[in-house]
């Protein structure tokens, strides 16, 4: 290793000596920062998912507690009528799409499977209904869905790097990668 090579940190990259799996306490905590917020999200919604797949009336379409019964009461005070509209033609159907939706993106980001694609999904979600069952809430952050929706966002950009399938995955490839070109 060369002089510049130990000033530069070593040789660990152009992270430096902190860089990777070294470094100190503030280091360690950096790298497991989201998990916290994946774990939380990941709970509520395979909870929200699994309790609206298992309450048989949130999954009618009509009737105290449905889901058709709730687009009902939303439609005129929503920012995007036209999707409670497409919702409402089948809101046992669209009961069910949101169930599994929620149950899919928690799932995924539990276990930090394409967890982006997951966050970008609970994003999604979150964001319809944000601009339909709790757009008229006031003031505006009497509404949980537009906390949500900014909540998946980190995960968006940065996935989970750690203790997560994606990270098992990305580190075989690179195993193979190297005993294919190393």
């Amino acid at each position: 290793m060369s002089h510049a090579d130990r000033a530069v940190g070593g040789g660990s990259g152009l992270g430096g000596a902190g860089a990777g799996r070294g470094g100190g306490p503030r280091e360690a905590m950096a790298r497991y920062a989201l998990l916290p917020l994946r774990i939380f999200l990941g709970v509520t919604f395979v909870y929200a998912g699994l309790d609206k797949l298992t309450d048989p009336a949130f999954l009618a379409s009509g009737g105290t507690g449905s889901v058709g019964e709730l687009m009902r009461q939303v439609r005129d005070t929503s920012a995007v009528p036209a999707l409670v509209d497409l919702a409402l033609k089948n809101p046992a159907g669209f009961g069910y799409a949101i169930a599994a939706g929620e149950l899919a993106v928690g799932i995924g980001t539990l276990v930090g499977l394409f967890t982006r694609v997951a966050a970008l999904g609970g994003a999604l979600i979150s964001l319809s209904l944000w601009l339909t069952v709790s757009w008229s809430a006031e003031p505006y952050y009497y509404g949980n869905d537009l906390a949500y929706l900014m909540a998946w966002l980190p995960l968006v950009l940065a996935g989970a790097p750690m203790l997560s399938l994606d990270a098992m995955l990305a580190a075989r490839r690179g195993r193979q990668g190297r005993q294919l070109f190393g």
